[in-house]
């Protein structure tokens, strides 16, 4: 039992942080790119490690793609009414670091 308790709480130090899948804010003034998604925006491409300026609904945010190559609704990172239709992000690996996390 005491082995199972370690267990457990050596996978809960583990965890990956929200950050680590997905990235972080970043400052608008750093982004390389502006992407607008409009209602018919089923999909965005983004490298990893890129910062990218998101305009959505008369609403702006940027973001540091600097989490986990994998694919994830927008949604998930944008400030809450942002996004009011399914768009996923798609996440290209970059050669500037190997794709790999910070």
């Amino acid at each position: 039992v005491a082995a199972l308790a370690l267990s457990a709480t050596s996978l809960s130090a583990a965890a990956l942080t929200f950050g680590d899948l997905y990235g972080e804010p970043a400052e608008a003034a750093l982004a390389e790119r502006t992407i607008v998604v409009t209602p018919g925006t089923k999909y965005v491409n983004v490298k990893h490690g890129e910062v990218v300026k998101i305009v959505a609904g008369g609403k702006e945010f940027a973001w540091d793609f600097d989490g986990i190559e994998q694919p994830f609704e927008l949604a998930k990172i944008a400030p809450q009414g942002t996004i009011d239709h399914n768009v996923r992000v798609y996440i290209e690996r970059s050669e500037m670091d190997g794709g790999l996390g910070d």
